[in-house]
């Protein structure tokens, strides 16, 4: 078995690979098969394993990722959430590589808002507010960089040290753009063309009154029930809402469930997924509606990235 680090796989494989692999893959689903992930809590709080198995039956590969996440780590100087991704040959049984999974996994889930921002923001959007600094919003913000004219980004942490440490790494990174910390909000959620939602919150971390039309949100940190980081009053006023994978999404995104529960939204009436956006081309959106996509990861995605990983490594 070969095993490849962080750096070797972000060495290798980029924004711009995943947004592709995810999108190839999303066009042709009729090989892929998985099972739905385990998660297993180990504590309190978002302290869970998790297990995510996948086969491209087509490719005759198949992978499960192995996720960890310690919310205390940090106290510690170690990473939140750790993962690695075993790569399987189905022809032989063979598991022929392990890839450290921790950026792959930023990579999707980046690159899912990076699709569902193409297909569902104003294609004019320049301003990105982005509300949580923690470990998935560099990829975040990469992935919405990668498909709009991105001119200033909007940072809003409960900490405010966490927000003025995350420009400090990426301001260099990207001199073109505009960083501004905010501390209220409210002042975000107003300015931005497009928000993106990563953070581990049971209430809402903004008011859906705040939203102006023509705004698009990404929804990418809430993953349990008990976790609703988007303001759940404003679903009736989208006229479109995206989920990554409609069974994950009834099973794990609170806010989805409780405004199914009191009657904002129904899952019994509601098909769209990202996959229609990318096989249909593209999402009818009026300039001034609010659009909605709400990430909470499938295996498939990241069977895409590994096996798209993987392969560009092998080349090398």
């Amino acid at each position: 078995m070969k095993v490849f680090t962080e750096a070797e796989v972000k060495a290798n494989y980029h924004m711009a690979d995943a947004i592709c692999d995810i999108e190839q893959l999303l066009k042709n689903m009729d090989d892929i098969s998985q099972t739905t992930r385990t998660v297993i809590p180990t504590g309190d709080g978002a302290k869970s394993m998790l297990y995510m198995p996948c086969v491209h039956l087509g490719k005759q590969q198949g992978i499960i990722k192995i996720t960890s996440i310690t919310p205390d780590n940090p106290q510690h100087q170690r990473p939140t959430t750790q993962a690695n991704i075993i790569i399987t040959d189905l022809k032989t049984g063979e598991h022929i590589a392990s890839l450290d999974g921790n950026y792959l996994t930023r990579l999707r889930t980046g690159a899912l808002s990076g699709i569902a921002t193409n297909y569902m923001s104003r294609t004019d959007s320049q301003i990105l507010g982005m509300i949580g600094t923690g470990g998935m919003a560099y990829e975040q913000l990469l992935g919405n960089l990668e498909v709009r004219p991105i001119q200033k980004v909007l940072l809003f942490n409960r900490t405010i040290e966490k927000a003025k440490t995350f420009v400090a790494q990426v301001a260099d990174k990207h001199p073109e753009i505009e960083f501004e910390i905010v501390s209220d909000v409210s002042d975000l959620v107003k300015c931005s063309d497009i928000i993106n939602c990563q953070t581990q919150s049971t209430t809402p971390v903004f008011d859906a009154a705040d939203v102006q039309n023509g705004t698009h949100i990404n929804g990418i940190g809430s993953y349990r029930p008990e976790m609703k980081e988007m303001d759940n009053r404003l679903f009736p006023k989208a006229s479109h809402i995206v989920f990554d994978d409609l069974e994950g999404v009834k099973e794990e995104a609170g806010e989805f469930i409780e405004a199914d529960a009191k009657g904002l939204f129904s899952f019994a009436n509601h098909h769209d997924d990202l996959k229609g956006c990318v096989v249909d081309g593209n999402t009818v959106r009026e300039k001034d509606s609010i659009t909605i996509f709400k990430c909470v990861g499938a295996a498939y995605f990241d069977l895409a990235v590994a096996l798209g990983a993987w392969n560009k490594l092998n080349t090398h």
